[in-house]
């Protein structure tokens, strides 16, 4: 089992900036890849960024040149580094654990597949 605590999120104006973070526990000895999704009212959700064990990335390309995914090792968290905030930036935000990320494809373990409990992010003036 995983555990996985997310933290961050708010209200910011348009073209600010807001950093997520999520922190993982348990068994982290088999997280591959950790990834963050977000979902809006009335719309699936949808992956935002996700990075793999040995440090590659992969963005969404709505994102892509102002949210930064990032990962610290020695204390099990990622971070989701949001900049330039837009309205349609604005929902509720998800840490995954255990999928590997591709450039154009995600791998899911259906055996080890863990949710964080989710954050609001409104992007608002």
């Amino acid at each position: 089992q995983v555990q996985l605590v997310q933290s961050g999120g708010g209200l910011v104006q348009p073209g600010g900036s807001l950093t997520l973070s999520c922190a993982a526990s348990g068994s982290i000895f088999s997280i591959k890849g950790m990834g963050w999704y977000r979902q809006a009212p009335g719309k699936q959700r949808v992956l935002v960024a996700g990075i793999n064990s040995d440090g590659s990335t992969t963005y969404a390309d709505s994102v892509k040149g102002r949210f930064t995914i990032s990962r610290d090792t020695a204390k099990n968290t990622v971070y989701l580094q949001m900049k330039n905030l837009k309205p349609e930036d604005t929902a509720v935000y998800y840490c995954n654990a255990g999928r590997t990320y591709g450039s154009t494809w995600v791998k899911q373990d259906p055996l080890y597949d863990y949710w964080g409990q989710g954050t609001q992010v409104t992007v608002s003036s």
